[in-house]
Formats: C-alpha cells, sequence, structure tokens
C-alpha cells in the first residue's frame, strides 16, 4: 500500500486526476486546494461547476482547517454515525474556491477507508470525492461498471486490490446550519 500511496500522491500534487476507492464507491477525486484540479473534474464529469462536490479528510480533527466555525453538533453526528456520512457545512475556507458552493457551503466526509485515510494523510490535504460517472448517469458501484471514458480521462486508477469493503451505496448527506440547525439531503 505505501507505495501506491507515495505515487498517488505524486499526482495529486502535480494536479493530477485520481480514480480511487472509497467507503462507499469508486471516485474520481484531486487535491481539493488546487482549483486547476477541480475544473478538470468538472470537464470529466461534464458537470457545471455549480453543483459542488465533497471532500473527504482523514480524521474530524481536520475539518477546522476547512470550515470557519464548525457547529457544535457535528462532532456527535460523526462520532454516532455508523455508515458513511457527509456534513454540508457553513463557511468552507483553505479549498479550491471552485469547489465552495455558491452559498459558500462545503460537503466533507470523514473518510473511514483504510486507502483513503492513509492517502489523505500522506497529502496532508483533502482530496474530491465524486462519484465516476458522468454527470445524471448511474453511478458506478464497482470498478467494473466505470465507463471506458471515466478511466481514460484520469492521470492514475489506484490497484483494485485497496479497495476495501465499501457499501456500494451513496454516503448520507445533512447539511448544518451555524446556530445547529439540521437538514437532511440523503438518507
Amino acid at each position: 500500500m505505501k507505495n501506491e500511496i507515495k505515487r498517488t500522491v505524486e499526482i495529486l500534487k502535480n494536479g493530477g486526476i485520481i480514480l480511487y476507492p472509497t467507503d462507499t464507491v469508486w471516485g474520481i477525486g484531486c487535491d481539493a486546494t488546487n482549483a486547476d484540479a477541480v475544473e478538470k473534474i468538472y470537464r470529466i464529469k461534464r458537470r457545471n461547476d455549480s453543483k459542488s462536490m465533497l471532500v473527504l479528510v482523514d480524521s474530524a480533527n481536520r475539518i477546522s482547517r476547512y470550515v470557519k466555525q464548525i457547529p457544535n453538533i457535528a462532532s456527535d453526528l460523526i462520532e454516532l454515525s455508523d455508515s458513511p456520512l457527509t456534513i454540508i457545512y457553513p463557511q468552507a475556507v483553505n479549498l479550491a474556491p471552485n469547489l465552495i458552493a455558491a452559498d459558500g457551503t462545503i460537503g466533507i466526509r470523514v473518510a473511514k477507508h483504510e486507502f483513503c485515510k492513509n492517502l489523505i494523510f500522506a497529502l496532508n490535504r483533502p482530496i474530491v470525492s465524486t462519484s465516476a460517472n458522468i454527470s445524471g448517469e448511474k453511478y458506478p458501484q464497482k470498478l467494473d461498471e466505470i465507463s471506458l471514458e471515466i478511466r481514460n480521462s484520469v492521470d492514475l486508477m489506484v490497484n483494485r486490490r485497496f479497495e476495501g469493503k465499501p457499501t456500494y451505496k451513496p454516503s448520507a448527506i445533512i447539511k448544518l446550519g451555524l446556530k445547529n440547525e439540521v437538514e437532511v439531503i440523503r438518507k
């Protein structure tokens, strides 16, 4: 795993796009602080940049680097969640501007997938995570379902042996407000 992570970090540091396993489904990713790389993903997915993408961090402690003020309820939600949970936070900072939604929010999920956690830790930055499909098409659950168009558009495809045990479905999404307002976006 060490060599695969080292190789993947180099691609990400150079603005490259990866196809990689997560705790949910295979994703397309890049360094979430690199606006040019984020733009490449929007082009690959043929997606309007008004529809933001989420980012993965390796631990809950890292969230404060990318959100001005974390609503108090967030830590409880992260701790109590027994399945992948993306939380949309207000007041995103220190990320590629084209990744942040028009209302200033960003979706962040704490990765529980071993390869992802190690990759993000080694990169020392969050990575974009978006399903490996053209926008509007059905998301692929497994690597074999990812189109050749997507596979051919990335700079590196992580070895499938690092897939682990994903859920094969997207994460739940909850949006939080600064006064601990909670809105369930996707169960």
